[in-house]
């Protein structure tokens, strides 16, 4: 049976956490931009034995770890649980139903960690936060060293939680950087530099302080609110908690801080995954612009040399990539090998089939030689083209990761194109027709049905006269 925790590994330490704009995706980001919805602040931090799942889950098993000698009634409870598990199958409603009436005939069993996590999993999928949060602190109390659990219920309580939830998460918070504080070196991952390993690490508290200053504010506590918010953005600059700084700038009046403020999120923000938008900031900064000049003169240079002045503090004076595409054939993507460029202008009238991919997805590593497999179906189909996208944020991983797995699939970095898609979990698999518009869209590696239901919406896709609606099929 398929185990029901998935099968990603995290590098240690490269950027577990993160925040708005983009920092790396990694395990309670997958949670929330999958289960909690776009728009919410995303970060994440996983433990290099926790492991996030694909978006469509095989059916579940719980690992049983039984003593040396096993008692009868010990049989018995491992017997009742597999009964649980097996007679939901894949109706995740059933499993909760089960699990819970199996709690409540063995409320002390050794498996409950593994069992919240199934609920927690389980509830997220069924969108029943407050059962996932339930068992979530429930997890929290049985291992509080579980960080990559500890996260995900600071998320949970900082958008469904009350005002002792909010005092909670700021507990939990502050526990899981001094988790960071404390972590030795030894648990570096080979593949980064020691400035590589801290810069990480800032990223994370900054992420975290970020957070914290939301919870702060949530109680209405905007001394400590503002005292993370600005720790948050010295660590590293972000748009969010500038933002957040302009808006208790303005709450008391300070019109100048204000002002600086949001110019700073407005050189800063990329305006996805739930960052400020920029025409959001414009508006806040002309308002507040107009109630300390009087109009918006002068407002337009102020703007442009406060960019300047940002990004040249930050030493991110670049844009990213594609910022200006609008549709998939506006992109032009690179090649992972030498960085030359890859025109998606070029494949107009073809079927693209595209793999979104990051080196730390174990589920990723399971679908590529399938992927590669249904590629090698096709090679002789000219107007069908595979890529691999990858979308890790330190392209730095990703020589040394294809130089020793050796895909066949060209690979090329996303380059926004994730962005453009909403690409929130990984992988995610999606055809774009002869006209550039989605064709086929599948999030997560199902590996019962993946190569069947690629082949055919390919088959499908191919078949389309170019110019031909074409609509958004799922598995």
């Amino acid at each position: 049976m398929a185990v029901f925790t998935g099968a990603v590994q995290s590098p240690a330490w490269t950027s577990r956490i993160e925040f708005v704009p983009r920092f790396p995706l990694t395990l309670v980001r997958w949670f929330a931009a999958l289960w909690l919805g776009a728009g919410l602040p995303v970060w994440a931090l996983a433990q290099t034995q926790e492991t996030p799942k694909p978006s469509t889950p095989p059916p579940a098993t719980i690992p049983y770890a039984p003593d040396k000698q096993i008692t009868s009634l010990q049989t018995t409870e491992r017997q009742d649980l597999q009964r649980a598990i097996q007679e939901a199958a894949n109706d995740r409603a059933a499993l909760v139903k089960n699990l819970e009436s199996f709690l409540k005939k063995y409320p002390e069993s050794s498996q409950r960690p593994q069992i919240y996590r199934a609920l927690v999993e389980s509830s997220l999928q069924l969108r029943d936060f407050p059962r996932a949060l339930d068992y979530s602190e429930r997890l929290v109390s049985l291992n509080p060293q579980d960080i990559s659990n500890t996260v995900l219920t600071i998320q949970l309580l900082n958008r469904y939680g009350d005002v002792p939830g909010y005092r909670r998460a700021v507990f939990y918070c502050s526990r899981v950087m001094e988790a960071i504080d404390h972590t030795p070196q030894s648990e570096k991952s080979p593949r980064l530099s020691t400035e590589e390993w801290e810069m990480s690490k800032k990223k994370d508290r900054s992420a975290l302080l970020l957070t914290r200053g939301e919870l702060y504010q949530k109680l209405s506590d905007t001394e400590n609110a503002q005292k993370d918010f600005a720790a948050s953005y010295a660590l590293i600059p972000n748009a969010t908690a500038a933002e957040r700084l302009g808006a208790l700038a303005e709450l008391k009046n300070d019109l100048n801080t204000a002002i600086q403020q949001y110019a700073r999120a407005f050189a800063l923000t990329e305006g996805a995954n739930g960052a400020p938008s920029r025409g959001d900031l414009r508006r806040k900064v002309g308002n507040v612009w107009r109630l300390a000049h009087g109009s918006e003169d002068g407002l337009g240079d102020y703007l442009l040399r406060a960019y300047d002045e940002t990004m040249a503090a930050n030493g991110a004076a670049k844009p990213a990539r594609n910022s200006t595409a609008k549709e998939p054939y506006d992109f032009i993507l690179r090649k992972v090998s030498d960085g030359r460029p890859v025109p998606l202008s070029d494949a107009k009238g073809k079927v693209i089939v595209l793999s979104f991919w990051a080196t730390w997805c174990g589920p990723c590593r399971e679908q590529e030689p399938v992927f590669e497999k249904v590629a090698a179906r096709y090679s002789n189909k000219a107007d069908v083209l595979f890529y691999a996208l990858n979308c890790d944020d330190d392209e730095s991983l990703v020589g040394p990761f294809l130089a020793q797995e050796r895909p066949k699939t060209p690979v090329l970095f996303a380059d926004g194109l994730d962005r453009l898609l909403r690409v929130d979990s990984f992988p995610t698999t999606v055809i774009l027709d002869r006209t550039g518009k989605m064709a086929f869209r599948q999030d997560g590696f199902d590996p019962e049905g993946f190569e069947k239901s690629l082949a055919e919406a390919i088959d499908r896709t191919a078949a389309t006269t170019e110019g031909s609606p074409s609509a958004v099929r799922k598995p």
